[in-house]
């Protein structure tokens, strides 16, 4: 893995651990002095805010494009339903992800990671991974190489009002324990099909 500074230098990257499903990766390289961005605790950010999105799109080198966020707690767009994204209007193209997303204070929001787009071009439709939910994944890596999430074991579906009615709840509330994965933590709970969470 090499690592190419704005000046153009090249850096050997030592490649610390990586996470599949936020695509995030922590690499370390030997150097002093690098310039930082400070990490801000407790960003809320919402949508109608005007964000900045910096990659490396079409290998162009830094891009930057304005937009705003759509919506956030985004989620469904991978392979886990517990990740919860930005969306914004930002042109994210391919090359893009692993940019920073900022506020317009110059803070760090996000890390752009997605798009949806039936072309495979920005259509205005992007997602970014939140500040504080990528730092939790790179404490994780950089603490044990890798992510360590906790699991229940089921799968779950929404109650909707007609569910609700059906099994007696005065309101659609929680979830419903559509399937236990054998063997897991709930399995191993005891809980069953069809119990309300």
């Amino acid at each position: 893995v090499i690592v190419v500074l704005q000046s153009g230098q090249l850096l050997a990257a030592e490649l610390i651990g990586y996470d599949i499903y936020t695509d995030l990766a922590v690499l370390k390289v030997a150097a002093n002095n690098l310039p930082t961005i400070p990490q801000q605790d407790d960003l809320i950010s919402q949508a109608g805010d005007v964000v900045l999105a910096i990659g490396n799109p079409f290998n162009l080198g830094q891009t930057v494009t304005q937009g705003i966020i759509s919506a956030t707690g985004r989620n469904g767009l991978s392979n886990t339903s517990y990740l919860e994204f930005l969306q914004m209007d930002a042109a994210i193209n391919k090359g893009n992800s692993g940019g920073p997303l900022f506020n317009l204070d110059g803070e760090v929001i996000g890390v752009n990671t997605a798009i949806i787009s039936p072309t495979g071009g920005s259509v205005g439709i992007g997602f970014s991974i939140p500040a504080d939910m990528a730092q939790i994944v790179i404490t994780q890596l950089r603490e044990y190489g890798e992510t360590r999430r906790g699991w229940l074991g089921v799968r779950i579906q929404r109650i909707t009002e007609d569910l609700a009615e059906s099994l007696g709840l005065s309101k659609p509330k929680g979830a419903l324990v559509s399937e236990i994965i054998p063997g897991g933590p709930a399995d191993e709970a005891g809980m069953k099909q069809g119990d309300v969470i």
